[in-house]
């Protein structure tokens, strides 16, 4: 709901703004008017539209905090330094978080889980993260044979 106290949204490509006159909840999502989109024609021209909130009019996080998108571009490396790959997405499909981290060689990402076992250690000032990929886990199948 504090997405209304946050000024203008803008659009991905930052041509176009949209000032939120009133927000409300609706099943799992919300529900908002923009000022100058007065009617359900021009609201539907706005499906899929992805829009955003400038970074500069959110709250700083707690010292304990951080938003997703710092995650995005972290090195992630194993606790000996290995790198793993670099963070170029962060998930919640409805089960906790996710990571989608792109190999050092590049090539096809792959998925960590966002939690304590897997990501011990975060050093956004640092620029990494510290992760156990899925093969080191303790009673990992991954690569056993027979």
């Amino acid at each position: 709901m504090a997405v209304g106290t946050y000024g203008p949204l803008e659009t991905e490509d930052g041509t176009a703004s949209y000032e939120i006159e009133t927000v409300r909840p609706a099943r799992g999502h919300l529900v908002a008017r923009f000022r100058g989109v007065g009617d359900r024609n021009a609201a539907e021209r706005l499906t899929h539209q992805r829009l955003f909130v400038s970074r500069a009019c959110l709250p700083p996080p707690a010292p304990d905090e951080f938003y997703h998108v710092d995650l995005i571009g972290l090195a992630a490396v194993t606790a000996e330094g290995v790198p793993v790959g670099t963070v170029v997405a962060v998930h919640d499909f409805g089960a906790g978080g996710i990571l989608e981290l792109r190999p050092p060689a590049g090539g096809t990402t792959f998925m960590l889980p966002f939690n304590d076992a897997f990501v011990p250690h975060l050093d956004i000032a640092g620029g990494r993260i510290v992760v156990v990929p899925l093969d080191q886990m303790p009673g990992s199948r991954e690569g056993a044979t027979g």
